[in-house]
């Protein structure tokens, strides 16, 4: 076993100004480490990698205890980077930290600089600002009242179409559970005629009028099931969209009203060199949300205007329709009913066919 050195090596190794190792001990340092290694493992199995400031990576220097002290050796991490910072500053010299797109140039302790506002967080708290004021009761809105108006209007009408929309769906579902019991209850009276010679007659009648109600009763789902996809359409899509642009409309109308109120505001205080470069970038943002208020301000005055034009139009057709359907329907009266479906172009699909019947379809 090699005789133990009466001093820690590692604390006594020279370095210079540059983190490297003095020549003149680096072959007494080898030494010492290959008498330290466990028997079997030559030195040329170890690798030992020191790295100076232009390192990429941090080097871990293992620090024995100074002469004196009973501490036991802990392991200190130190970062070029920082150690090079803390050097320079140290020394007074001037250093340029890159904060956020800006740098600021200060002598001794390193200071950072704050941030700069990004244009996408400001817009967010002036909106927000806006939203909270607004809720409060404190901050103004921009108001048309025509346009509101109508707004409500659409929404309150949609929620009614829409409980329309679900009502026929649930008739629908309701009428096809019955025509499929008459069509069952119709075949079983066919049965019974024909084994029942004494009632053949009597069965043989209910079982034509269960087979006509069930035969007719198709023909209005037809009718019902046209109608209900024709406000489905209307509701869920062309209303939808456009409360899609009414959104956007609202969105462009907060956003305004904060840029406005922004520009107040500045408008208020003083004005001097600080202040009017901010009064003038103010001014342009404003105007340039302005002009995308008033954009989508009328592109919802149109879309209102073309909503309701369809919505008449769409609506008239399908109420005849539903209205036609029903009233030949209960008054028995086939060639009526029948008359509807081709009035509206509506085609059955023929009963057994081997495509999807037309209520699956729907």
């Amino acid at each position: 076993m090699a005789e133990e050195s009466p001093k820690n090596s590692a604390a006594e190794i020279p370095v210079t100004s540059n983190g490297q190792l003095e020549d003149a001990h680096e072959h007494s340092f080898n030494r010492d480490l290959k008498r330290s290694l466990p028997a079997g493992l030559g030195l040329s199995e170890t690798k030992i990698t020191s790295h100076g400031f232009d390192g990429t990576k941090e080097g871990v220097v293992e620090a024995g205890p100074f002469p004196g002290s009973s501490a036991s050796p802990k392991p200190s991490v130190i970062s070029p980077s920082n150690a090079a910072a803390s050097r320079l500053a140290g020394q007074g010299c001037d250093l340029i930290i890159p904060t956020g797109g800006r740098t600021q140039q200060k002598s001794g302790p390193v200071v950072l600089a704050d941030e700069v506002k990004n244009p996408a967080m400001e817009k967010l708290e002036l909106c927000t600002r806006q939203i909270i004021s607004e809720k409060l009761g404190r901050g103004s809105r921009t108001v048309d009242l025509e346009l509101e108006a109508q707004i409500d209007i659409l929404r309150d009408n949609k929620k009614k179409y829409e409980n329309i929309l679900k009502l026929a769906q649930t008739l629908s579902t309701q009428l096809f559970q019955m025509v499929h019991t008459q069509r069952q209850l119709g075949d079983a009276f066919a049965d019974l005629s024909l084994k029942s010679l004494e009632l053949h007659e009597e069965f043989g009648y209910n079982a034509d009028t269960q087979k006509l109600l069930a035969k007719n009763g198709e023909t209005l789902l037809g009718a019902i099931n046209f109608f209900i996809a024709s406000v489905n359409t209307l509701v869920n899509k062309t209303i939808e969209d456009t409360l899609l642009t009414v959104k956007q409309y609202e969105s462009a109308r907060i956003e305004y009203d904060a840029y406005r109120t922004d520009l107040e505001e500045l408008n208020l205080g003083p004005r001097d060199a600080n202040t009017l470069p901010k009064i003038e970038q103010s001014q342009q943002l404003f105007q340039v949300h302005k002009e995308k208020y008033d954009k989508m301000r009328n592109d919802v005055s149109i879309k209102l205007k073309f909503l309701e034009e369809n919505k008449v139009k769409v609506l008239h057709n399908q109420l005849v329709l539903f209205h036609n359907a029903i009233a030949a329907y209960f008054a028995g009266n086939q060639k009526q009913l029948e008359q509807t479906l081709k009035q509206f172009h509506i085609k059955l699909k023929t009963p057994g066919a081997d495509a999807p019947s037309w209520l699956e379809e729907q």
